[in-house]
């Protein structure tokens, strides 16, 4: 029989002839619960935010993205995008041909980036689902960015003044300087789409080959293709993407949604080790209540303890039964404030009683990555903190 197994949870549900002990003991479970609550809350409070950022990325970048290893422009698009779309997790896939250029309309101008795509580019970026104005077209016109338009003053429709979009020539040997330094075309706007502030303020998206007559490219040139990857792809992307490289690792190299942003996913990984340091330094600090109140129940339980040693046991067993105790004491505190904060997830979850602002309910995410956790840093935690307590159990 574990003897200070029985004795040590004996210890933990019967009360004290002390009040003072009884209420010491409340108070430590009630320190446990609130603490272990608060860091799962954060932990998923994060984790919410963690999901809406990244929900941002998925309407701007692809599954997988083809970029060229050195230089600026893939040297054979077309044959690469065949061998991917005959892969058996990809969905769709894109060509893209990108540029700095110069906007004008009317007496306005702006830099900014035009993207040259094919009329299939919605199938790998949901564009249609951010179009703020008007309708998908590229044959000919154009779809501007929300920031964009308003800083030009564009108006979508055949019959508005056209966008002006100016780039430089490449230089050539032997040109003369009375050339004409820049290449010049003029688009109308078949749409405006309000992706997010750096998106709306930065791309013109418009037909390719229209992109690559400005520029003086051949139709087979691009500066990446975007992979769309179905339901069998998207359960391991690293894998696809090594499919991919491993035809020609010396032209070009392909990067997954976490790569292409990497220093996004860097920086909420180290806010969230950060967030989880914080908190548990603070359970930490609220579990120090634990170590006083072992003490106070071993000098309560004192006369026991020297029943216990009459009757045999020895001072080892003794002071297993208060480390028991002390364990026990934190885990059923920290289970009480896992059901609590998952309670209150649940219900943010369900209801969005707290919002952020204009009906948007604040974005939390239960994970079991955060129960595992928390459940793991509160046994951890408590049994250090017990082990400390019940060394004072000497004979």
């Amino acid at each position: 029989m574990n003897v200070p197994g029985y004795i040590a949870r004996r210890y933990l549900l019967a009360k004290s002839r002390q009040t003072a002990v009884n209420l010491i003991s409340a108070v430590t479970l009630l320190v446990a619960l609130i603490g272990s609550a608060s860091l799962f809350v954060v932990l998923s409070g994060f984790s919410g935010l963690k999901e809406f950022s990244v929900t941002y990325t998925e309407m701007t970048d692809p599954d997988l993205k083809v970029l060229p290893a050195t230089g600026k422009y893939l040297p054979d698009f077309t044959e690469i995008t065949a061998k991917i779309n005959a892969l058996e997790g990809v969905a769709a896939s894109a060509p893209e041909l990108e540029e700095r250029v110069y906007l004008t309309h009317g007496e306005k101008s702006q830099t900014a980036w035009i993207k040259g795509v094919s009329p299939n580019w919605p199938k790998v970026i949901p564009i249609e689902k951010n179009l703020y104005l008007g309708d998908w077209d590229v044959e000919g016109v154009g779809i501007l960015g929300l920031g964009l338009a308003q800083t030009l003053g564009v108006t979508v429709g055949a019959y508005s003044q056209p966008l002006g979009v100016i780039v430089p020539k490449p230089l050539k040997k032997g040109m003369l300087s009375t050339a004409t330094p820049y290449e010049q075309g003029y688009l109308t706007l078949s749409a405006v789409y309000a992706v997010d502030a750096d998106w709306d303020q930065k791309y013109l998206i418009t037909d390719i080959r229209w992109v690559q007559a400005l520029l003086g490219r051949t139709p087979e040139e691009a500066t990446g293709i975007s992979v769309k990857l179905n339901e069998i792809g998207r359960q391991n992307p690293e894998f696809w993407a090594q499919q991919i490289q491993q035809w020609a690792p010396d032209q070009y190299v392909v990067k997954t949604r976490v790569q292409l942003n990497s220093a996004l996913y860097k920086m909420l990984n180290t806010e969230y080790a950060a967030t989880y340091g914080v908190f548990t330094l603070v359970l930490v600090i609220a579990l120090f209540n634990l170590v006083g109140a072992m003490i106070t129940i071993i000098l309560d339980k004192q006369e026991n303890a020297k029943t216990l040693f009459a009757l045999g046991l020895t001072e080892r067993e003794i002071k297993r039964i208060y480390l028991i105790q002390g364990i026990g004491l934190s885990v059923l505190g920290g289970l009480g404030g896992l059901l609590l904060g998952s309670a209150l997830i649940g219900s943010q979850l369900y209801f969005g009683w707290l919002e952020i602002g204009s009906g948007l309910a604040y974005p939390v995410a239960f994970e079991a990555k955060n129960f595992v956790l928390v459940a793991v840093t509160i046994s951890v935690l408590g049994s250090l903190t017990s082990w400390v307590a019940s060394r004072r159990a000497t004979r």
